[in-house]
C-alpha cells in the first residue's frame, strides 16, 4: 500500500473527522472538506487532540505527532485539489439527495481510476453509486465510532462494484489497523440493521417502563459483554441519524422496524444525544455522561 496516496474526505463531523485522523496518523495525505469552516476547525482541533493524548499514552512521538498534522489539509468547497485523489470517502448526513449531490460533483473531478467510497450506515449503495457515474469503482466503507478506537471496517459492494475496488478497500483498511468484512448491498448491511433493531426496542422497553435507561444499558454491557448499552449507543451515534435509518429500514424492510415514538419525540425536541448535551442522558461540557441523568418517563 503507497502511503503516498492522497485520501479526500467530505464531512467534518464526527465520522468525517475520526476517518480523517486514522488515514492522517497511518501516514497517508489527507484533504478534508466541509462548507462549514466551524465545523473545520472543530475537526482540526479534535484531530489534534487525540495525536496528544496518542503521545501521552506512549502510541506515538512528537516528530509523528508534527508529520500526521502535516499532512492534513482543509477546505470549504469540493474544487481542483481533489483531482489527485485515490479515494474519496463521503461521510454527509443520512440524505440520499444530499450523498448523490456530493458525490456527482465529486467524481467529476476526481481521477478516472478514483474510487468512491460512502459511509452511510444504511443507504443503497448501487442507488449512489449510480450518482458517481463509475459503479464499478464505488463501494461502502463502513467505519464505526469511535474510528480510532474500533477495529471493524464493513465495506459493502453495489451491485456493479468490482473484485479490484473492493480489494483496494481491505488494502487501505489493513493500513488503518481494520479488520474487514465483505457484505452484499442490503437495507441496514450487517451492524446497522441489528444495532438499529437493538436501539429502538430499548427505546420501547423504555418507554413502556420495564426498566431505567441505566439498568437497560447494564444489562447489554454485563449480560451480554457489550462494551456500551444501545442508549448510551444511541446517544453517541445521534437519534437524529438513528432515526433516519429507522426510517429507512421501515420503508425498505417493514413494520418490524417502526421507529419508537419516543425516538421520534426526542428528535424533535432537540435531545438528540451527546453532540446536543442531551439525549437519553445529560452530558456536561467535555462529553461526559452525567451520572443518574437518564431520562425518566413518568
Amino acid at each position: 500500500m503507497d502511503k503516498a496516496q492522497k485520501i479526500v474526505v467530505i464531512g467534518a463531523g464526527l465520522m468525517g473527522t475520526g476517518i480523517a485522523h486514522g488515514f492522517a496518523v497511518s501516514g497517508f495525505s489527507v484533504l478534508l472538506i466541509d462548507t462549514d469552516q466551524k465545523a473545520l476547525s472543530r475537526a482540526t482541533a479534535q484531530i489534534g487532540k487525540l495525536l496528544q493524548d496518542g503521545v501521552a499514552l506512549g502510541k506515538l512521538d512528537s516528530a509523528r505527532l508534527d508529520a500526521t498534522l502535516a499532512r492534513l489539509k482543509t477546505a470549504t468547497a469540493i474544487d481542483d485539489a481533489i483531482g489527485d485523489a485515490v479515494l474519496l470517502v463521503e461521510t454527509a448526513t443520512e440524505k440520499l439527495d444530499i450523498k448523490q449531490g456530493i458525490l456527482g460533483r465529486a467524481a467529476a473531478l476526481l481521477p478516472a481510476d478514483a474510487v468512491l467510497a460512502t459511509n452511510t450506515s444504511a443507504l443503497s449503495i448501487s442507488e449512489l453509486a449510480a450518482s458517481s457515474g463509475r459503479p464499478d469503482r464505488f463501494l461502502g466503507m463502513h467505519f464505526f465510532n469511535p474510528v480510532h478506537k474500533m477495529k471493524l471496517l464493513e465495506i459493502i459492494r453495489g451491485i456493479e462494484t468490482s473484485d479490484e475496488t473492493v480489494a483496494k478497500a481491505q488494502g487501505w483498511g489493513k493500513a488503518l489497523g481494520k479488520t474487514s468484512i465483505v457484505v452484499n448491498e442490503a437495507p441496514g448491511f450487517t451492524t446497522s440493521r441489528m444495532s438499529a433493531m437493538m436501539g429502538n426496542e430499548a427505546m420501547y422497553m423504555l418507554a413502556e417502563g420495564v426498566a431505567s435507561a441505566e439498568d437497560i444499558d447494564t444489562a447489554l454491557r454485563l449480560g451480554f459483554n457489550h462494551p456500551m448499552g444501545p442508549l448510551e449507543l444511541g446517544d453517541l451515534t445521534g437519534w437524529d441519524t438513528r432515526l433516519s435509518v429507522l426510517h429507512y429500514l421501515h420503508q425498505t424492510l417493514g413494520e418490524k422496524f417502526r421507529p419508537c415514538p419516543l425516538i421520534i419525540k426526542m428528535v424533535k425536541s432537540g435531545r438528540i444525544g451527546r453532540k446536543s448535551g442531551k439525549g437519553v442522558y445529560h452530558y456536561d461540557a467535555e462529553g461526559n455522561k452525567i451520572p443518574g441523568s437518564g431520562l425518566r418517563i413518568a
